[in-house]
Protein backbone atom coordinates (compact mmCIF):
# COMPACT_ATOMS: atom_id res chain seq x y z
CA UNK A 1 0.00 0.00 0.00
CA UNK A 2 1.49 3.17 -1.14
CA UNK A 3 1.27 6.50 0.60
CA UNK A 4 -0.81 8.46 -2.18
CA UNK A 5 -3.22 5.21 -1.31
CA UNK A 6 -2.82 6.01 1.94
CA UNK A 7 -4.13 9.14 2.17
CA UNK A 8 -6.63 8.85 -0.38
CA UNK A 9 -7.94 6.65 2.33
CA UNK A 10 -7.71 9.47 5.26
CA UNK A 11 -9.29 11.66 2.78
CA UNK A 12 -12.30 9.98 2.27
CA UNK A 13 -12.52 9.40 5.98
CA UNK A 14 -12.64 12.49 6.78
CA UNK A 15 -15.09 13.40 3.90
CA UNK A 16 -17.17 11.34 5.19
CA UNK A 17 -17.10 12.47 9.10
CA UNK A 18 -17.30 15.98 7.47
CA UNK A 19 -20.19 14.81 5.68
CA UNK A 20 -21.98 13.47 8.50
CA UNK A 21 -21.68 16.17 10.91
CA UNK A 22 -22.33 18.47 8.31
CA UNK A 23 -25.98 16.94 8.09
CA UNK A 24 -26.48 16.47 11.66
CA UNK A 25 -25.91 19.99 12.39
CA UNK A 26 -28.02 21.39 9.53
CA UNK A 27 -31.37 19.78 11.57
CA UNK A 28 -29.78 20.05 14.92
CA UNK A 29 -31.56 21.71 17.46
CA UNK A 30 -35.01 22.02 15.35
CA UNK A 31 -38.26 19.99 16.30
CA UNK A 32 -38.97 18.37 13.61
CA UNK A 33 -35.02 17.26 12.62
CA UNK A 34 -34.31 15.71 9.30
CA UNK A 35 -38.06 15.67 7.93
CA UNK A 36 -37.16 19.46 7.11
CA UNK A 37 -35.05 17.90 4.52
CA UNK A 38 -38.16 16.64 3.09
CA UNK A 39 -40.36 19.52 4.12
CA UNK A 40 -38.82 22.73 2.95
CA UNK A 41 -39.48 21.80 -0.84
CA UNK A 42 -42.83 20.24 -0.72
CA UNK A 43 -43.68 23.53 1.54
CA UNK A 44 -42.28 25.67 -1.55
CA UNK A 45 -43.98 23.52 -4.25
CA UNK A 46 -47.21 24.00 -2.54
CA UNK A 47 -47.13 27.66 -2.30
CA UNK A 48 -46.13 28.02 -5.96
CA UNK A 49 -48.26 25.74 -7.13
CA UNK A 50 -50.93 27.09 -5.54
CA UNK A 51 -50.41 30.48 -7.09
CA UNK A 52 -48.88 30.01 -10.40
CA UNK A 53 -51.24 26.56 -11.00
CA UNK A 54 -54.52 27.08 -9.24
CA UNK A 55 -54.65 31.03 -9.24
CA UNK A 56 -52.49 31.82 -12.36
CA UNK A 57 -53.36 28.61 -14.38
CA UNK A 58 -49.82 28.25 -15.74
CA UNK A 59 -49.14 24.85 -16.89
CA UNK A 60 -52.20 24.04 -18.31
CA UNK A 61 -51.24 22.72 -21.28
CA UNK A 62 -48.73 20.51 -19.31
CA UNK A 63 -48.81 17.00 -18.84
CA UNK A 64 -48.56 15.95 -14.97
CA UNK A 65 -48.00 19.31 -14.24
CA UNK A 66 -48.22 19.19 -10.38
CA UNK A 67 -45.24 16.56 -10.58
CA UNK A 68 -43.54 18.96 -13.48
CA UNK A 69 -43.65 21.40 -10.78
CA UNK A 70 -42.24 19.50 -8.01
CA UNK A 71 -39.08 18.42 -10.37
CA UNK A 72 -38.41 21.75 -11.00
CA UNK A 73 -38.52 22.73 -6.99
CA UNK A 74 -36.75 19.96 -5.71
CA UNK A 75 -34.13 20.93 -8.18
CA UNK A 76 -33.75 24.34 -7.61
CA UNK A 77 -33.61 23.57 -3.77
CA UNK A 78 -30.51 21.55 -4.54
CA UNK A 79 -28.75 23.69 -6.21
CA UNK A 80 -29.74 26.38 -4.15
CA UNK A 81 -28.42 24.54 -0.71
CA UNK A 82 -25.70 23.18 -2.84
CA UNK A 83 -24.29 26.08 -4.08
CA UNK A 84 -24.96 28.40 -0.50
CA UNK A 85 -23.61 25.77 1.76
CA UNK A 86 -20.63 25.02 -0.35
CA UNK A 87 -19.55 29.02 -0.68
CA UNK A 88 -19.65 29.49 3.05
CA UNK A 89 -17.99 26.10 3.98
CA UNK A 90 -14.70 27.26 4.53
CA UNK A 91 -15.77 30.04 6.36
CA UNK A 92 -17.96 28.24 8.87
CA UNK A 93 -14.82 25.13 9.25
CA UNK A 94 -12.38 28.32 9.71
CA UNK A 95 -11.59 26.56 13.02
CA UNK A 96 -10.99 23.40 11.71
CA UNK A 97 -8.81 25.08 8.64
CA UNK A 98 -6.14 26.70 11.23
CA UNK A 99 -5.58 23.87 13.46
CA UNK A 100 -5.47 20.85 11.39
CA UNK A 101 -3.70 20.30 7.71
CA UNK A 102 -5.45 18.57 5.42
CA UNK A 103 -6.64 19.16 1.56
CA UNK A 104 -9.28 22.19 1.88
CA UNK A 105 -11.47 21.18 -0.83
CA UNK A 106 -12.65 17.92 1.53
CA UNK A 107 -14.33 20.94 3.01
CA UNK A 108 -16.65 22.04 0.44
CA UNK A 109 -17.21 18.66 -1.37
CA UNK A 110 -18.31 17.44 2.19
CA UNK A 111 -20.98 20.39 2.27
CA UNK A 112 -22.39 19.91 -0.84
CA UNK A 113 -22.15 16.31 -0.34
CA UNK A 114 -25.07 17.02 2.82
CA UNK A 115 -27.21 18.67 -0.50
CA UNK A 116 -26.85 15.60 -2.35
CA UNK A 117 -28.37 13.38 0.52
CA UNK A 118 -31.37 16.21 0.65
CA UNK A 119 -31.69 15.63 -2.99
CA UNK A 120 -32.10 11.69 -3.02
CA UNK A 121 -34.50 11.91 -0.02
CA UNK A 122 -36.70 14.55 -2.36
CA UNK A 123 -36.35 12.42 -5.45
CA UNK A 124 -37.70 9.38 -3.69
CA UNK A 125 -40.72 11.87 -3.11
CA UNK A 126 -40.75 13.26 -7.04
CA UNK A 127 -41.35 9.46 -7.65
CA UNK A 128 -43.93 8.07 -5.76
CA UNK A 129 -46.08 11.89 -6.74
CA UNK A 130 -45.08 10.76 -10.24
CA UNK A 131 -46.61 7.00 -9.74
CA UNK A 132 -49.47 8.51 -8.06
CA UNK A 133 -50.40 11.08 -10.98
CA UNK A 134 -50.28 8.31 -13.59
CA UNK A 135 -46.83 8.62 -14.96
CA UNK A 136 -45.83 5.61 -16.59
CA UNK A 137 -42.37 4.22 -15.47
CA UNK A 138 -40.00 4.61 -18.45
CA UNK A 139 -36.51 3.21 -18.95
CA UNK A 140 -35.85 6.62 -19.83
CA UNK A 141 -35.77 7.47 -16.08
CA UNK A 142 -32.36 5.69 -15.57
CA UNK A 143 -30.46 8.67 -17.37
CA UNK A 144 -31.53 10.99 -14.78
CA UNK A 145 -28.62 10.86 -12.34
CA UNK A 146 -26.29 11.99 -15.28
CA UNK A 147 -28.51 15.05 -15.73
CA UNK A 148 -28.09 15.23 -11.57
CA UNK A 149 -24.13 14.81 -12.15
CA UNK A 150 -24.36 17.17 -14.54
CA UNK A 151 -25.93 20.04 -12.05
CA UNK A 152 -23.56 18.77 -9.21
CA UNK A 153 -20.50 19.37 -10.89
CA UNK A 154 -22.07 23.31 -11.56
CA UNK A 155 -22.92 23.75 -8.17
CA UNK A 156 -18.93 22.03 -6.91
CA UNK A 157 -17.17 24.41 -9.72
CA UNK A 158 -19.32 27.69 -8.37
CA UNK A 159 -18.68 26.89 -4.99
CA UNK A 160 -15.41 26.13 -5.74
CA UNK A 161 -14.56 29.66 -6.92
CA UNK A 162 -16.71 31.36 -4.91
CA UNK A 163 -15.86 29.86 -1.98
CA UNK A 164 -12.49 30.97 -2.01
CA UNK A 165 -13.40 34.64 -2.77
CA UNK A 166 -16.03 34.04 -0.13
CA UNK A 167 -12.76 33.88 2.07
CA UNK A 168 -11.91 37.21 1.79
CA UNK A 169 -14.45 38.81 0.58
CA UNK A 170 -17.45 38.07 2.51
CA UNK A 171 -20.12 40.17 0.95
CA UNK A 172 -20.14 37.15 -1.63
CA UNK A 173 -22.62 35.38 0.06
CA UNK A 174 -25.26 37.94 0.16
CA UNK A 175 -24.33 39.35 -3.90
CA UNK A 176 -25.25 35.32 -4.27
CA UNK A 177 -28.30 35.32 -2.39
CA UNK A 178 -29.42 38.39 -4.47
CA UNK A 179 -28.19 36.96 -8.03
CA UNK A 180 -30.04 33.29 -7.16
CA UNK A 181 -33.43 35.15 -6.17
CA UNK A 182 -33.15 36.75 -10.10
CA UNK A 183 -31.87 33.46 -11.67
CA UNK A 184 -34.70 31.67 -9.83
CA UNK A 185 -37.37 33.86 -12.07
CA UNK A 186 -34.86 33.46 -15.28
CA UNK A 187 -35.30 29.19 -15.42
CA UNK A 188 -38.59 27.57 -16.21
CA UNK A 189 -39.40 26.39 -12.99
CA UNK A 190 -42.79 27.95 -12.30
CA UNK A 191 -42.82 28.42 -16.28
CA UNK A 192 -42.84 26.15 -19.10
CA UNK A 193 -40.83 27.50 -21.64
CA UNK A 194 -43.92 27.94 -24.33
CA UNK A 195 -44.96 30.50 -22.62
CA UNK A 196 -41.96 32.12 -23.76
CA UNK A 197 -42.29 31.63 -26.83
CA UNK A 198 -45.55 32.27 -27.06
CA UNK A 199 -48.32 31.23 -29.71
CA UNK A 200 -46.80 33.35 -32.73
CA UNK A 201 -43.36 32.72 -32.06
CA UNK A 202 -41.36 35.82 -32.94
CA UNK A 203 -37.18 36.42 -33.13
CA UNK A 204 -36.63 37.95 -30.24
CA UNK A 205 -39.19 35.15 -28.61
CA UNK A 206 -37.19 32.69 -29.61
CA UNK A 207 -33.54 34.00 -28.66
CA UNK A 208 -34.81 34.39 -25.85
CA UNK A 209 -35.81 30.35 -25.29
CA UNK A 210 -32.72 29.79 -26.70
CA UNK A 211 -31.11 31.75 -24.21
CA UNK A 212 -33.15 30.64 -21.34
CA UNK A 213 -32.01 26.60 -22.42
CA UNK A 214 -28.77 27.85 -22.52
CA UNK A 215 -28.54 28.23 -19.49
CA UNK A 216 -26.87 24.85 -17.86
CA UNK A 217 -29.92 24.57 -14.87
CA UNK A 218 -32.39 25.22 -17.33
CA UNK A 219 -31.52 22.36 -19.48
CA UNK A 220 -30.67 19.85 -16.85
CA UNK A 221 -34.07 21.07 -15.01
CA UNK A 222 -35.80 20.52 -19.03
CA UNK A 223 -34.16 17.16 -19.42
CA UNK A 224 -34.93 15.99 -16.12
CA UNK A 225 -38.58 16.65 -16.54
CA UNK A 226 -38.19 15.02 -20.55
CA UNK A 227 -36.89 12.06 -18.99
CA UNK A 228 -39.23 11.27 -15.52
CA UNK A 229 -42.26 13.30 -16.24
CA UNK A 230 -43.46 13.88 -19.94
CA UNK A 231 -42.13 13.99 -23.11
CA UNK A 232 -44.02 17.11 -24.07
CA UNK A 233 -41.36 19.22 -21.93
CA UNK A 234 -39.25 21.75 -24.64
CA UNK A 235 -35.27 20.82 -23.75
CA UNK A 236 -32.20 22.16 -25.85
CA UNK A 237 -31.98 19.26 -28.23
CA UNK A 238 -35.87 19.06 -28.98
CA UNK A 239 -35.73 22.78 -29.36
CA UNK A 240 -35.49 24.23 -33.09
CA UNK A 241 -31.58 25.90 -32.90
CA UNK A 242 -28.25 25.32 -34.00
CA UNK A 243 -25.36 22.94 -32.33
CA UNK A 244 -23.83 25.39 -30.78
CA UNK A 245 -26.57 26.35 -28.56
CA UNK A 246 -27.04 22.41 -27.56
CA UNK A 247 -23.44 22.36 -26.23
CA UNK A 248 -23.29 25.86 -24.73
CA UNK A 249 -24.81 23.95 -21.32
CA UNK A 250 -21.69 21.38 -21.33
CA UNK A 251 -19.30 23.98 -22.20
CA UNK A 252 -20.64 26.24 -19.54
CA UNK A 253 -20.22 23.45 -16.80
CA UNK A 254 -16.91 22.46 -17.98
CA UNK A 255 -15.43 25.79 -17.42
CA UNK A 256 -17.06 26.44 -14.52
CA UNK A 257 -15.79 23.41 -12.61
CA UNK A 258 -12.22 23.38 -14.05
CA UNK A 259 -11.86 27.55 -13.77
CA UNK A 260 -13.22 27.11 -9.90
CA UNK A 261 -11.18 23.94 -9.21
CA UNK A 262 -7.79 25.85 -10.38
CA UNK A 263 -8.52 28.86 -8.41
CA UNK A 264 -9.89 26.95 -5.26
CA UNK A 265 -6.24 25.35 -5.05
CA UNK A 266 -4.44 28.48 -6.21
CA UNK A 267 -6.08 30.40 -3.38
CA UNK A 268 -6.08 27.23 -0.61
CA UNK A 269 -2.50 28.10 0.50
CA UNK A 270 -3.73 31.34 2.07
CA UNK A 271 -6.84 30.19 3.85
CA UNK A 272 -5.54 29.45 7.03
CA UNK A 273 -4.31 33.18 7.58
CA UNK A 274 -7.47 34.76 5.94
CA UNK A 275 -10.60 32.90 7.27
Amino acid sequence: MGIPRVLNQKNRILLKELTKTDFKLRYQGSALGYLWALLRPLLMFAILYLVFAMIMRFGDEIPHYPVYLLTGTTLWSFFSECTSQGIQAMVVRGDLIRKVSFPKYIVVVSATFTALINLAINLCVVVIFALLDGVEISWSWLLVPVFILELYMLSLGISFLLGAINVRYRDVTSIWDVLMQALFYAIPIIYPISMVIGGEASGARMLAAKVILANPISQVVQDVRYNLVTTSTITTWSFESGWYWKIIPIVVVTTVLITGALYFRWQSKFFAEEV
